[in-house]
C-alpha cells in the first residue's frame, strides 16, 4: 500500500489516498510463494532448533528449554568484530533473548502462512541487517553476505504481495483487524 499526496483544485488543503501494492500473478506469484515458504521456514527452523537444541544449528545442552541462551553463541563470537563491543554485549541478557525469538517465531509463522508478510519482510530485515552489522568486517566477501540478500527478497515478498499465493493472505487483509491497523497486511 502506498500513500499518493496530491492537491484539491484551488490550492485547497492536501488530501492522501491509500493505494493497494499491485498483486503478483501467474507464474511469477508461485515464485514469490515459494521464496517466502521457504525463508519463513528458515525462521522458523532457526527458532525450533533453538528451543529444542536438536543438534543442527544448537547442540542439546545449549537448547533454549534446558537453560541456553539463544543469543549467546553468535553474539559473543562477535568480539572481535568492527562492531563487537556493541553486540557482544547483548548476548545472554533476558530480553534480547525473548525479543530474538519472538522475532524467530513471528516472522517464520508470518511468512509460512502468508499473513502479515509485510510487518514480517520488515522485521526479518530489520534483524537480518543487525545480524549482517555484527558479522563486519564479512569474511569471503567485503559488502554482502546471505544476511543481505535474505533481507533484499524479503523487501521483494512485501512488494509483490507474496502472502496471497499458497497463502492466506487475501483472507488475513480483509480481516476487521487488519482493516483497522493496515500495518499488519
Amino acid at each position: 500500500m502506498a500513500l499518493v499526496e496530491g492537491r484539491h483544485q484551488g490550492g485547497a488543503a492536501p488530501r492522501t489516498a491509500v493505494v493497494d501494492t499491485p498483486r503478483t500473478t501467474g507464474t511469477t506469484a508461485y515464485v514469490w510463494a515459494i521464496a517466502r515458504i521457504a525463508i519463513g521456514w528458515i525462521f522458523l527452523w532457526a527458532f525450533l532448533d533453538k528451543v529444542f537444541g536438536w543438534g543442527f544449528a544448537t547442540p542439546a545442552d545449549r537448547a533454549w528449554i534446558h537453560g541456553g541462551s539463544p543469543t549467546t553463541g553468535f553474539l559473543k563470537g562477535t568480539g572481535d568484530n568492527a562492531l563487537g563491543s556493541v553486540f557482544s554485549s547483548l548476548a545472554g541478557q533476558v530480553w534480547v533473548d525473548w525479543l530474538f525469538m519472538i522475532g524467530l517465531l513471528g516472522i517464520g509463522t508470518a511468512l509460512i502462512l502468508g499473513a502479515g508478510t509485510r510487518i514480517a519482510a520488515a522485521t526479518g530485515g530489520l534483524l537480518l541487517v543487525f545480524m549482517w552489522a555484527a558479522s563486519l568486517p564479512l569474511e569471503s566477501n567485503p559488502l554482502i553476505d546471505e544476511h543481505i540478500v535474505y533481507a533484499v527478497v524479503l523487501a521483494g515478498l512485501a512488494l509483490a504481495g507474496a502472502g496471497d499465493t499458497l497463502g492466506i493472505g487475501g483472507w488475513w487483509r480483509h480481516t476487521a483487524l487488519v482493516r483497522r491497523f493496515p500495518i499488519l497486511k
